[in-house]
């Protein structure tokens, strides 16, 4: 008889690692995956497309239901898990159903963190997360008018864009004074809330939330300083929290996050976790290149070939919020002995700022022309010294080479 895989989360971390599992051992094991949403897997990161009306549901499935018959994988979707008993090593499902493991991998991701504010439970209050997050907010853009996004990060921009493109009039509220804060410098951040504001779109800064206003549904947001707004529909984007709840109940070693080690393995070594619930040398996640690598050394190690360790590499964030091209990567905020160099082409709508120190790149952002990215980004990897170059770097890959 084959041991048995019991798969936590049927999102696109854990069922990349089943993908990953199946290139090296396709027949290893028994697999059951129990996921919370009643559908196959879909690729989160398209939400965005489908609530501005440029994908459907189809366009952004990843494993139809169809693909885990043919894999030889029983999918439980709509039926989370609600208990790991690791002792007798059985997880039991909401619907009662229960599932010997030998293996266990949980994927459980994160939750929307919602801001506690009083009216935080009113009718039209509403994360962006999901699929049934995107039909609400769609059924709520064809008979209302006013929207407030709260959270300016890459999640609330988009947010506020498909809901600027069903038709709504939206406010973006933010507790600093710079969009994308975690992403963008100073500049580049206020680059950008112009571009939108070009488009329509309304900010309102260094803005924090005091209460959500109505009786049974929103009628509006108020603020500390008194300040208030009408909203028929509130979309908070204010950041996630890994979903541990279960793994904890198992008395599984949690910090912050499920804390796993290089392997992915958790404290108990037949429990694996990858994604967004993980936590590995007082990391967490919640980019999808990372998450990559997390699948395929866990999949490695699941299939017993297991000779493969994840090391965490700097992630670019290469973006396209709303028509406006961003990349940002390593340190692009600076600090003592660095330097930056700055090219502004406002006409272009360009702004390119780097951070050198002791000769080598450290961080770049770019607004506006971003094909060189990849260039910072492998200068950066290096280490590479720069000084030959430094004239020129500003201008690209093209130039300093020739210059070189």
């Amino acid at each position: 008889m084959k041991p048995s895989l019991v798969v936590i989360g049927n999102g696109m971390a854990g069922m990349r690692t089943v993908e990953e599992l199946h290139k090296l051992a396709p027949d290893m094991y028994d697999i059951t995956v129990f996921g919370a949403e009643p559908h196959g897997n879909y690729n989160r990161i398209l939400l965005s497309p489908v609530l501005a009306g440029e994908k459907s549901m189809e366009d952004i499935m990843l494993n139809t239901r169809e693909w885990y018959v043919q894999h030889g994988i029983t999918l439980h979707a709509g039926d989370p898990v609600e208990r790991i008993d690791r002792r007798q090593r059985i997880v039991r499902a909401k619907s009662g159903l229960e599932v010997r493991y030998d293996r266990l991998l949980i994927a459980t991701g994160s939750k929307p963190f919602i801001i506690p504010v009083p009216g935080h439970q009113l009718n039209g209050v509403l994360a962006f997360r999901d699929i049934q997050d995107v039909e609400n907010m769609l059924a709520m853009a064809r008979n209302h008018r006013n929207a407030v996004v709260i959270g300016g990060g890459l999640l609330g921009l988009e947010a506020a864009n498909g809901l600027q493109r069903q038709g709504m009039n939206v406010t973006v509220v933010h507790v600093t004074d710079a969009l994308m804060n975690q992403q963008l410098d100073k500049p580049a951040a206020s680059l950008l809330q112009k571009a939108l504001e070009a488009k329509g779109l309304k900010f309102m800064m260094g803005a924090q939330t005091d209460s959500i206003l109505g009786e049974e549904r929103v009628t509006g947001v108020r603020f500390k300083d008194g300040a208030e707004i009408p909203a028929d529909l509130v979309v908070m984007t204010a950041g996630v929290r890994p979903n541990i709840e279960l793994a904890k109940a198992a008395g599984l070693h949690c910090e912050r996050a499920i804390v796993v080690d290089d392997t992915l393995q958790t404290y108990d070594p037949r429990i694996y976790a990858v994604g967004e619930c993980v936590q590995h040398r007082s990391a967490t996640f919640g980019l999808v290149a990372p998450i990559w690598d997390q699948a395929r050394v866990c999949g490695a190690h699941l299939a017993g070939a297991g000779v493969r360790r994840y090391v965490q590499q700097t992630s670019p964030t290469r973006l396209k919020v709303t028509g406006v091209d961003l990349y940002s990567v390593g340190d692009f905020i600076g600090g003592e002995g660095s330097e930056d160099l700055v090219l502004r082409d406002a006409r272009r709508g360009v702004y390119k700022r780097l951070v050198i120190k002791d000769g080598r790149v450290t961080g770049a952002v770019l607004y506006g022309d971003v094909k060189d990215g990849p260039w910072y980004f492998n200068l950066i990897q290096n280490r590479s010294d720069i000084t030959p170059i430094r004239q020129t770097l500003l201008f690209g890959e093209a130039l300093s080479s020739r210059a070189a």
